[in-house]
């Protein structure tokens, strides 16, 4: 555990009378371990203000006193608050460094963002009214898009907390992203607004210490009838919020929770995906389970037929979710983008973590069929407007989906078929898995292209040059959630044609 030179203050819960511990000189409330007594500091006295609901478990490796290093300092997570949005939940650790500093380790659906407050929030501060979905704002001297409005409140608590929302009381978050990746969270909830920046990380770079022994967890899943059918279904992951009855393939809601009334949508069985759902994989090093499955279908404007392509949601505990995308062009593999990448003239160009795209196609993207777990509400026939890009070096890939109320961005890479059928061990399988794989995005030659390529060549140049002009004022984003909760919002994740 860190060490500090400050005092640690220590009295009796006036709930049961065990003891109530601050570590932190900035923590003003703790919830007591004992009888969830809700206590308040106030000089040498604790005040019991009321009683905190039980934690719902969400099979996080994260624990109270874990500790680890933030930039060469160490920190202690000393408490933990779970909040429930219109879209799911995520937690918010409150980190304390030894060097009497104090940030927040937000998680969601696998994901990770370390933010600190910002000092001093800006004076200029816009109305929650003023930023407009996909808007662009300069505060604290950074360029910022905004990602997503959301409505929140406090679900339960556990430890030593800065500050105590009231359970159950809705407040409004704003997200922002900058185009390097950063994340700035805006609470509205209080009298004056509080704001909290940082970016995501992974948690072996915070050299975590005491997390949870993984041979003590107990993730059995939930257990529920289908409210169509009537056949058992089972929920494996904490953080699902859909999933489709294996008899009846139902579509069912579970944003209410299993004690809430669950609605279901029926739908008829699509043919089996060619990667069952349960398979594991080996990408980027480390097994990836197949726990979502997704088909859907796009249409360019003033097009009158359809295409289609498949999405398989993938997990990892340590990682969270990615998604592996079944094109006719090929495969690739992509996740959440945590910033917002800079966009050029008219959206004809964009730019992110030091990579330039180009734009390739756009489109109304539509949920044909689902299978499996969705960490976000699943709906047969969503609709997205989505947006293309192509890297103009290497293989790399960006995608942007605009729903009503988030924009998410995507990116990643191609990958060759046979390297995904040997990641799930089916190489005598592998011309299953052979599409018409497109090359990275780069001039060829040929007799009969030259041209075409030169011109294509200069329209990229004008458009980087007029980039350099507009600050994009087209739409981005990605949704976070306060403080940095999740990272890739509530959209899908592939999006490729």
């Amino acid at each position: 555990m860190a060490t500090s030179q400050q005092r640690h203050y220590s009295a009796p819960c006036p709930g049961c009378g065990a003891p109530v511990e601050f570590l932190s000189a900035q923590s003003s409330y703790a919830v007591c371990g004992y009888c969830h007594s809700t206590v308040v500091r106030r000089g040498e006295v604790l005040a019991r203000v009321g009683k905190m609901a039980e934690l719902f478990e969400d099979h996080s490796p994260l624990q109270l006193m874990a500790s680890g290093k933030w930039e060469g300092t160490a920190f202690t997570l000393i408490g933990r608050m779970q909040f429930r949005g219109e879209e799911g939940g995520w937690t918010e650790w409150n980190a304390w460094l030894d060097d009497g500093r104090r940030a927040t380790l937000g998680e969601d659906n696998g994901a990770y963002v370390f933010t600190q407050p910002l000092q001093p929030p800006p004076a200029d501060l816009p109305a929650p009214e003023q930023l407009g979905l996909g808007a662009r704002l300069t505060l604290a001297g950074q360029r910022w898009s905004v990602a997503a409005h959301l409505q929140a409140h406090l679900a339960a608590a556990e430890g030593e907390l800065p500050r105590l929302p009231p359970p159950g009381q809705q407040f409004l978050v704003v997200e922002l992203r900058s185009d390097d990746g950063q994340v700035l969270s805006i609470d509205y909830g209080g009298t004056t607004p509080r704001l909290e920046i940082g970016r995501s990380v992974q948690l072996a770079e915070l050299q975590l210490k005491g997390l949870k022994d993984a041979s003590l967890k107990q993730e059995q899943g939930r257990h529920f009838d289908c409210p169509h059918c009537g056949a058992p279904v089972q929920v494996q992951l904490q953080s699902t919020k859909s999933i489709t009855c294996g008899s009846c393939h139902s579509l069912i809601d579970l944003s209410g929770g299993i004690g809430a009334e669950l609605l279901s949508a029926t739908q008829q069985a699509g043919a089996a995906p060619l990667i069952a759902l349960g398979s594991i994989g080996q990408f980027e090093g480390v097994p990836w389970q197949v726990v979502g499955y997704q088909r859907r279908l796009g249409q360019e404007p003033d097009d009158d037929e359809q295409f289609g392509w498949d999405e398989y949601l993938l997990y990892n505990q340590q990682k969270g979710f990615i998604f592996l995308v079944d094109a006719s062009d090929g495969w690739s593999l992509v996740r959440p983008a945590t910033g917002a990448p800079k966009l050029g003239a008219l959206g004809a160009a964009a730019s992110y973590l030091g990579m330039s795209y180009v734009r390739t196609s756009g489109y109304r993207a539509e949920t044909a069929y689902v299978a499996g777990e969705f960490y976000w509400p699943v709906e047969r026939g969503q609709q997205t407007d989505n947006v293309d890009y192509a890297a103009t070096q290497g293989k790399g890939i960006l995608s942007r989906e605009k729903s009503d109320k988030e924009i998410t961005w995507s990116y990643g890479s191609r990958l060759a078929s046979a390297t995904v059928a040997q990641a799930f061990g089916r190489e005598a399988e592998a011309d299953k898995f052979k599409r018409d794989e497109v090359g990275p995005f780069v001039a060829s030659g040929g007799s009969g292209c030259g041209l075409t390529v030169l011109i294509l060549i200069v329209f990229i140049m004008v458009v980087i040059m007029l980039s350099t002009c507009t600050d994009g004022s087209s739409s981005s984003g990605s949704y976070n959630r306060s403080s940095g909760g999740s990272f890739g919002g509530y959209s899908s994740g592939g999006s490729h044609k």
